[in-house]
């Protein structure tokens, strides 16, 4: 039976690489369970040798051989191993780390990154060759103590993106859901990439159905009924539900204030969460947090 690898991204310390801006490693995996979807705050550029399904967003994509693949942190993906050993290479990086000295667009324009794409290359032994040098230098300027290795580590990855950008992506697709499945696999992801909370100081962006429509490039009627078509439930609800769920799990797990947790889901005041809890639960957070103990 396939099984999925789990980047090795969850062996970092993702504090330390947001500081850094970037992380590049060797891949080389085998089966590993199936990863939980989490909020990530980085890009990912793959170069892999092996046999695959990519999952991204509504898409599959098989690939066998050696490919490049684009992760965007704000659309769902993962990757089901068909033959049990994998090879290559990875870079994570922030946004604010690559445009630090440019003013181009963001990333989610890019054709690489934005939703709706297929960021999958076939790559033939040439190209493979080409990148995988690019790859190891990358690795190797990463432990130098170069004053300027940041800048060059910048040009390595730009070099890698306009690379793609030349090539023709590999759309063989095995399954194309219909529209409104597809619109509801993306928002249940992005509403579940959005948790757990993990620090005070980063509040919650999306937390309405016009948020998430947004995001997704497609209007809030649309993505309303796509949603209440495909679950039978409202967006709002699924939103409410996993908030409410999200600080039931802040409020009797961290020491963090009431007036702290209402602000990391993305409420100004203490007062608008304590109104919006109470009404989503009778209670208050102050009595559910008493209750717990």
């Amino acid at each position: 039976m396939a099984g999925q690898y789990i980047s090795r991204i969850y062996d970092f310390d993702t504090k330390e690489l947001k500081l850094k801006g970037f992380k590049v490693y060797e891949i080389e995996t085998g089966v590993n369970p199936v990863p939980t979807y989490s909020r990530r705050d980085f890009y990912k550029i793959c170069l892999v040798n092996g046999h695959s399904l990519i999952h991204h967003a509504d898409k599959s994509i098989e690939m066998n051989g050696t490919f490049l693949f684009f992760g965007n942190p704000h659309i769902p993906y993962s990757s089901e191993l068909i033959e049990p050993k994998q090879h290559g290479y990875a870079c994570l990086f922030t946004e604010e780390f690559l445009k630090a000295h440019d003013r181009s667009e963001s990333f989610q324009e890019s054709p690489l990154f934005k939703i709706g794409s297929a960021p999958v290359f076939s790559l033939n032994d040439e190209q493979k060759a080409f990148i995988t040098a690019i790859f190891q230098r990358m690795i190797t300027e990463e432990s130098s103590d170069y004053l300027f290795k940041n800048d060059l580590v910048r040009n390595y990855i730009n070099l890698i993106i306009h690379e793609a950008l030349k090539m023709q992506p590999a759309e063989t697709f095995l399954k194309q859901q219909n529209a409104s499945r597809r619109i509801t696999s993306l928002f249940l992801a992005l509403l579940e990439r959005q948790f757990p909370i993990e620090s005070t100081d980063r509040p919650l962006q999306l937390r309405t159905a016009q948020d998430f429509a947004t995001q997704l490039s497609v209007h809030v009627n649309h993505l309303n009924r796509a949603v209440k078509e495909v679950t039978g439930k409202p967006t709002s609800s699924h939103i409410a539900e996993r908030m409410i769920g999200e600080a039931k799990a802040l409020l009797h797990h961290t020491d963090w204030s009431i007036a702290e947790i209402g602000y990391a889901l993305g409420f100004e005041y203490p007062t608008y969460f304590n109104n919006y809890f109470k009404k989503a639960t009778g209670t208050n957070p102050k009595a559910q947090r008493l209750a717990a103990v």
